[in-house]
């Protein structure tokens, strides 16, 4: 993996944007002018509403992928595992929402094409959601799933060849997860971090701070304001426990960035992937024009672009 990228001013062109994503975005502004700001509805009724079918994005439940469970620090953590023909790896997948939406099986059709695909084991992990449980508890529950992976991956899945990696707030936890592995339990044997529009610094970034309301392109800099107060104090915000950016990077697994140029996170990517490699690891980076948040979840080229690339760097992470 090379640590040479350069960035093309073209690649933040509006030129640059094709027809199929800017109309993608039209239609999500559209559909976010008709809805209500998330941070005016109850956190639990926008579970609800997602569980019901009744929500921005539809999710599915695979019978293939099992339900497992390990003990945290206060009960049982839910784990979604499939485990496709051939392992070569295992990927501990950590989902986004802000820190307080979301649920593992949510991924299960991506997590699915993603195993098949590569040879890799998925263990998804449904870490307690704020504000009921907020910092440090989904930090304590994914770092809880990956000691579990640590120390069973070999009887598990018949392999120790680990890799990491989320969306969102999931990339955040991924990072933290990393972190801690490191500090607290002397593991630095990720193989690789998948690390996708992750937010890393929770008192913003410049583009995420000055995003402010009128492109609802997914986030906004109230909604963003919103996830972060719902999972911790301010006077923890700028904790390199709770915004990695600040945290030592050293002897961190070789990472793939992924970000859309029209992401208010796109700032957490381009000061993550500078800080990486400023403390000697591998990275790469991948920006893709257009692309606002979560855009790899819509059926466009450049979700296509970018899940084949996702696909790639496992696969040369697990040679």
């Amino acid at each position: 993996m090379s640590n040479s990228t350069i960035l093309d001013c073209k690649l933040f062109s509006p030129e640059s944007i094709s027809r199929e994503t800017s109309e993608l975005n039209v239609e999500i502004q559209k559909t976010a002018a008709k809805t209500p700001p998330i941070y005016t509805v109850p956190p639990q009724k926008i579970r609800d509403n997602t569980e019901a079918g009744k929500g921005f994005w539809l999710v599915k439940r695979l019978d293939i992928v099992e339900d497992r469970s390990i003990s945290g620090p206060a009960g049982n953590i839910p784990l979604r595992v499939f485990v496709p023909e051939t392992v070569r790896g295992v990927y501990l997948h950590i989902h986004g929402g802000g820190f307080m939406l979301g649920r593992a099986y949510y991924s299960d059709m991506a997590m699915v094409q993603l195993a098949n695909n590569c040879g890799m084991a998925t263990v998804s992990v449904d870490y307690r959601l704020a504000p009921e449980n907020p910092y440090p508890a989904g930090a304590d529950d994914c770092e809880t799933a990956a000691v579990w992976l640590v120390e069973k991956a070999k009887k598990e899945f018949g392999t120790e060849l680990l890799l990491i990696g989320g969306e969102s707030a999931g990339a955040n936890l991924s990072v933290v997860t990393i972190l801690r592995m490191r500090d607290k339990h002397r593991f630095t044997g990720f193989t690789g971090a998948n690390l996708v529009y992750g937010v890393y610094d929770l008192t913003h970034t410049p583009s995420a701070k000055n995003w402010g309301e009128e492109r609802k392109l997914i986030l906004t800099t109230k909604v963003m304001n919103w996830f972060h107060q719902n999972y911790v104090s301010a006077k923890k915000m700028s904790d390199p426990d709770v915004s990695p950016l600040n945290a030592d990077l050293s002897n961190m697994p070789p990472a793939l960035f992924t970000v859309g140029t029209l992401d208010p996170l796109l700032d957490d990517t381009l000061f993550m992937h500078s800080r990486w490699i400023a403390a000697g690891n591998e990275a790469e980076l991948a920006v893709y024009p257009g692309g606002c948040h979560a855009f790899n979840a819509f059926p466009i080229g450049i979700a296509h672009q970018a899940n084949k690339k996702m696909g790639q760097f496992f696969s040369k992470q697990l040679e």
